[in-house]
């Protein structure tokens, strides 16, 4: 279980490694906020979704596979929507649509498909929650360099002074591109990426 645990965190990391989930990757990550909620989100959805997956896998006939995973995620997704909501209304403004958007992430589907339906409670638990964790510190790593370039604050406090000029192309979804590609070659430098398929 700790290299199911692993795995997700460094070796496919779902954002470093994998290039998944690009769509709330770029689209949230202006602020520190923002990522660490949807990274928080996502892997509440992720754990829920592999423990009903991995209990009920050998009752599910594989015609309706798909769509009972999809079911079984919306059901978390809205669980985590509705949370954020009344916990943190102007994030969950903010987020918009992307958290609802959970749904057809290919990061859960994927784990569901791949990793939950084969395996027992205790490894798709292990596998979800380092797949999320290391969603999450993506999105924290990445909207941590935008949020202090881009604002020059860090979780909403300022942190280079006043004499600092906003960088404006980290407040957009261009210097979004620009950051995680640079993220993107920096780990490759740390070791080759996992083979394709591997620790399915």
């Amino acid at each position: 279980m700790n290299k199911d645990f692993m795995r997700g965190l460094w070796k496919q990391n779902p954002i470093f490694r994998l290039i998944l989930g690009m769509c709330p990757t770029l689209a949230v990550t202006n602020a520190v906020i923002n990522g660490l909620v949807m990274g928080i989100a996502t892997l509440f959805v992720l754990i829920g979704s592999s423990i009903i997956v991995s209990l009920i896998r050998r009752l599910v006939p594989s015609k309706v596979r798909i769509p009972s995973f999809i079911v079984i995620i919306a059901t978390f997704v809205t669980i985590a929507d509705y949370v954020v909501e009344a916990t943190l209304p102007a994030v969950h403004k903010v987020l918009g649509i992307y958290v609802p958007l959970i749904v057809v992430n290919c990061i859960i589907l994927g784990r569901m498909e791949a990793f939950a339906s084969k395996n027992s409670l205790g490894k798709s638990v292990a596998d979800a929650a380092g797949m999320g964790l290391g969603f999450t510190a993506g999105l924290i790593i990445l909207s941590s360099i935008r949020e202090v370039l881009g604002f020059g604050t860090f979780l909403g406090i300022n942190v280079v002074g006043s004499w600092y000029p906003q960088m404006m192309v980290m407040k957009l979804p261009t210097g979004a591109f620009i950051t995680l590609g640079l993220l993107i070659a920096a780990t490759r430098l740390f070791g080759k990426p996992s083979g394709e398929g591997e620790g399915a």
